[in-house]
């Protein structure tokens, strides 16, 4: 399962992703809500607050707000840099209006993680770092360069040393949770959507193929009576021409049409077959869907050995299931794996029960690294150095696993993932099937084909 690792911080070089109308209203609210504080505790709570340095303060995020609504449409799409830039200076301009209206003490203090909590989520790794060290100097520096807070009438607001120490701390370790834990949330977030985007292009892809064998099984089926029509005309006249002599060339031309249009009726066949849409192509026996998804790694070097058996003797016979795009696929996908890790052998177990039908998919390989092991099916797993060496091309196998995993599950199947044997045995002293292990069951009921009985006439498809 080849794939190209996305940078797991972010899917691009800068995140133009945020609207500049986006930012500007989020100030605006910023400067509404710092506007109605101040005017609330001057004239309600009657501090005596330095009214001229909150102005300006303020007025300065007013003027860059008033510059960049100006210069930049509103659709305007910052890049990381400029939302960094923008961050970096609402931050610095809330350090200042808290450092005149008491410092850390100021219960809107908690404010200043604001920044932190936008540059985890839209920015990478690097620059959000950067946010939140600077979120920590400038909540330190408006805690010790803070103005007290004074009433009108000259009496000062003051807080015991150790509250004082503590808002300060708790804004400190506020910040870094922030920081890391909606870093790590967002990433997470945005690896699933990239996941899931793959696993509906796969999905897609392998719908397309079969809509385009629809498409080629029709014309098939149209071509299929002039073809007849002219090997039906080409032999009466082979049989007009074989009692003249003298017209042995024509003859020859008649033969050399019928065998053409021989040709011609096998080549379309042969294309229509994977994509008449009929009830047979729709469902099939389990060996013939197993058959199918393990057929292009038939030939790569490994022996696959097929085991079919009901889990009871008393049970019935082989269950006809659903020929289902997202099977094929998923099933594929989890056979490539098994072949691609294993030393010689692959195992394919089908089982079922009268409510159940077990499918296991077994290697002789290594099997799933320790540590990785209880996140597998997760996308975006990165191998360990050596994993990468001792598979040269492969980058991780997560996103493939993932794409199996979701289309499986998608179709009524849970999916579990385990190693055969202990890796910490020596090789001999390893059971044969000691690899890689991963069982899918369905309930019978959502795996089964829809008919009973005979298949019916072929119907074309009315979506083609």
């Amino acid at each position: 399962m080849p794939h190209v690792q996305p940078d797991a911080e972010f899917l691009s070089g800068d995140s133009t992703w945020v609207r500049m109308q986006t930012v500007i209203l989020v100030r605006w609210t910023a400067v509404a809500g710092q506007i109605g504080a101040i005017a609330t505790v001057t004239l309600w709570f009657d501090l005596a607050l330095p009214l001229f340095a909150c102005a300006v303060t303020i007025g300065a995020l007013v003027l860059s707000n008033l510059l960049t609504s100006t210069l930049l449409p509103a659709n305007y799409r910052l890049s990381s840099k400029e939302l960094r830039a923008l961050l970096l200076f609402d931050l610095v301009q809330l350090a200042v209006l808290l450092a005149l209206t008491g410092g850390t003490t100021n219960p809107f203090a908690l404010l200043m993680v604001a920044p932190v909590a936008i540059s985890a989520t839209g920015l990478r790794r690097g620059s959000a770092t950067t946010i939140c060290i600077a979120t920590l100097i400038a909540s330190v520096c408006a805690s010790v360069f803070s103005l007290p807070l004074v009433y009108t009438s000259g009496e000062m607001i003051t807080i015991p040393p150790i509250l004082s120490y503590g808002y300060l701390l708790g804004i400190l370790i506020t910040t870094i949770f922030i920081a890391v834990y909606t870093h790590r949330v967002s990433a997470e977030i945005r690896n699933m959507a990239s996941a899931l985007m793959a696993t509906q292009m796969a999905l897609s892809r392998e719908q397309k193929l079969t809509d385009l064998g629809g498409v080629v099984a029709a014309y098939a089926h149209e071509l299929g009576t002039p073809l007849a029509t002219i090997k039906l005309v080409s032999a009466e006249l082979m049989d007009e021409l074989s009692d003249h002599e003298n017209l042995n060339d024509l003859r020859e031309d008649a033969k050399l049409i019928r065998d053409q249009a021989d040709r011609c009726r096998d080549i379309l066949h042969s294309m229509g077959r994977a994509g008449k849409d009929d009830l047979h192509l729709r469902q099939a026996p389990l060996d013939s869907v197993l058959r199918e998804a393990a057929e292009p790694h038939m030939n790569r070097g490994r022996e696959l050995i097929f085991d079919l058996r009901p889990a009871d003797a008393s049970q019935g016979k082989q269950p006809v299931i659903r020929r289902a795009a997202e099977v094929i696929h998923g099933l594929r996908n989890l056979i490539q794996n098994a072949v691609d890790f294993s030393a010689s052998t692959v195992w394919i177990d089908g089982h079922w029960t009268d409510e159940h039908l077990i499918v296991r998919v077994i290697d002789d390989g290594p099997g799933y690294p320790a540590h990785l092991l209880g996140r597998i099916g997760d996308p975006f797993l990165r191998a360990r150095p050596d994993e990468v060496k001792a598979r040269p091309g492969y980058d991780g196998m997560g996103l493939g696993l993932f794409i199996a995993k979701t289309l499986l599950e998608r179709s009524g199947a849970a999916i579990t993932f385990r190693n055969g044997g202990d890796p910490f045995l020596d090789q001999h002293e390893r059971p044969e099937r000691s690899g890689a292990i991963v069982e899918l069951i369905w309930p019978l009921a959502a795996i089964s084909g829809t008919t009973s009985g005979g298949l019916g006439e072929n119907r074309n498809n009315p979506d083609l």
